[in-house]
């Protein structure tokens, strides 16, 4: 199955505010946050915002980047 490719430019189109879906990217691929709950509103934890590429603020993050996983990839990062 081919995934869709987002630049980060379309990524921003997903900051989930407004009713639009909530994406992140890490390492490449895009994750649809929308319906967690700790994305309300596309903002996780007062720290973060969807519609970006996450990979390098994970470095700081007080979990591990397999979190994600547990989230619709829907697509793809490019370069």
């Amino acid at each position: 199955m081919e995934q869709e490719v987002f630049t980060r430019e379309s990524l921003a189109d997903f900051d989930g505010k407004d009713g639009r879906r909530a994406y992140v990217a890490h390492a490449g691929k895009i994750y649809d946050v929308t319906d967690s709950v700790l994305w309300g509103g596309g903002e996780h934890q007062g720290e973060h915002s969807a519609g970006v590429d996450l990979t390098a603020a994970m470095d700081d993050a007080p979990h591990f980047p397999d979190e994600l996983d547990s989230f619709p990839v829907v697509g793809v990062l490019a370069d």
